[in-house]
């Protein structure tokens, strides 16, 4: 019987989900992307060599591996067709591999215009996007007048529903804003020349997935940002748009809950954070420079620089509970190693009193204090380790701790950037 497994970041964004994925696709039969868009950055490292991928699920590079792009995704023709264009000057056959939910809303220039200008009018107090048109968007989804994939298919439908949102668009930019507007032909001619490339790698994503679970196959769900950048659970208002849990994997891709047999917290061994909202653990000093630099803490779609802190684990312990999951992957473990000690956040001070779980909503998350507990650090390295028994002890120590406090299990270590420097303890696909 086969095991539909979701991966997803347990805390803000960029904790190395790609890797994994890439790792755990080596028997898998698909993966699938359920939510954002291209403000995702999942990197991969094989053989040596980098690939970054920000919209094509990473299980791409895999021969024989079907890769999905769900309904819960917004798409931008543009980022797409570029990123296919790059793999495919690398020899990977991406229109062969890949396949489109029809029902992807779509994200148009006139989305990128907007989210610009909201964010340089917010001045200060700008959420710190991408700038790469993915809430804008989703709103209009949610309002009901975004366009879908499948209108790229079909001309005169396109030109109407493109000529009334445009105009709703452009006069926001051009009266609110004072940005210049977007010329609504050029949009047409640009969505036209997409859809002849796209059309053929539609699907019925949904569908598909129903087929692979009746035959018993595994299949991988690839989430993207973090678990505490969802829009209804994350540090609102600095969020992402959509749902990063686990339940959008069910509402982005068209799988029932009941077929979610696993899901996967891909943890970093301290916590890094990308943009404005509350983030308890971060350091300012020489330590918190310390884990940026060693742990190279660029974005890999923005290149904006994270913010770098001790391993939160009240924020874990949420993200364990809204997830449901089942278990951890660490990684990055190795920035922690010559360190004299390391901390670990266990609690927060709110106001006086200790909290064990974290509030909602930004506020009262930027007026919590850390409490730590510290442990011994460990000088020997840890890259490249594949068995656990030779992990340092105080390592070994440092990550039974986490578990133990967060109240799942360790279940896979990455020691290093390449998909074969991995330790597995349980595989998520073994029953």
């Amino acid at each position: 019987m086969g095991r539909f497994v979701v991966v997803l970041g347990s805390q803000w964004g960029d904790e190395g989900k790609g890797k994994i994925v890439d790792r755990l696709t080596e028997d898998a039969a698909a993966v699938v992307r359920f939510q954002g868009g291209h403000n995702a950055g999942h990197t991969l490292v094989i053989d040596g060599e980098k690939t970054v991928l920000h919209l094509i699920p990473s299980g791409i590079l895999r021969e024989g591996v079907e890769c999905m792009i769900g309904n819960g995704v917004v798409l931008s023709p543009e980022a797409l067709i570029t990123e296919m264009e790059e793999l495919e000057a690398k020899g990977v056959p991406v229109a062969d591999r890949l396949r489109l939910s029809d029902a992807c809303q779509l994200i148009l220039p006139y989305h990128v215009a907007l989210d610009h200008a909201r964010e340089k009018a917010r001045g200060k107090a700008a959420i710190g996007t991408t700038g790469r048109g993915i809430g804008p968007a989703y709103e209009d989804k949610v309002a009901r007048r975004g366009l879908r994939l499948d209108d790229l298919f079909h001309r005169e439908r396109l030109a109407a529903k493109l000529g009334e949102v445009m105009d709703y668009h452009n006069f926001a930019l051009k009266h609110y804003f004072k940005a210049p507007t977007i010329d609504q032909q050029e949009v047409l001619e640009q969505c036209l020349a997409h859809a002849e490339r796209l059309q053929p790698m539609v699907a019925d994503v949904a569908g598909r997935l129903h087929e692979l679970r009746a035959q018993g196959r595994d299949v991988m769900f690839e989430g993207a940002q973090g678990t505490l950048l969802d829009i209804d659970h994350g540090t609102y208002p600095f969020v992402t748009s959509s749902n990063t849990t686990a339940g959008g994997a069910s509402t982005g891709s068209g799988v029932g809950p009941r077929d979610i047999d696993y899901v996967l917290g891909i943890t970093k061994a301290y916590t890094t954070r990308v943009g404005a909202g509350p983030f308890p653990t971060e350091l300012f000093d020489n330590m918190g420079e310390h884990l940026a630099t060693r742990g190279n803490e660029f974005g890999s779609t923005t290149g904006r620089a994270r913010r770098c802190g001790w391993f939160d684990a009240v924020a874990l312990k949420r993200a364990v509970a809204i997830n449901s999951i089942s278990g951890l992957c660490m990684t990055k473990l190795d920035v922690l190693d010559g360190l004299e000690s390391v901390q670990i956040c266990v609690g927060y001070d709110c106001g006086g009193k200790r909290h064990e779980v974290p509030p909602s909503g930004a506020e009262a998350y930027a007026a919590c204090k850390p409490i730590y507990e510290e442990m011994p650090g460990w000088q020997e390295s840890t890259v490249g380790i594949r068995e656990y028994d030779k992990l340092p002890a105080a390592a070994r120590a440092y990550l039974e701790r986490l578990s133990d406090v967060v109240g799942v299990p360790i279940d896979m270590i990455s020691t290093g950037p390449d998909r074969d420097e991995t330790l597995v303890l349980r595989d998520p696909f073994d029953g």
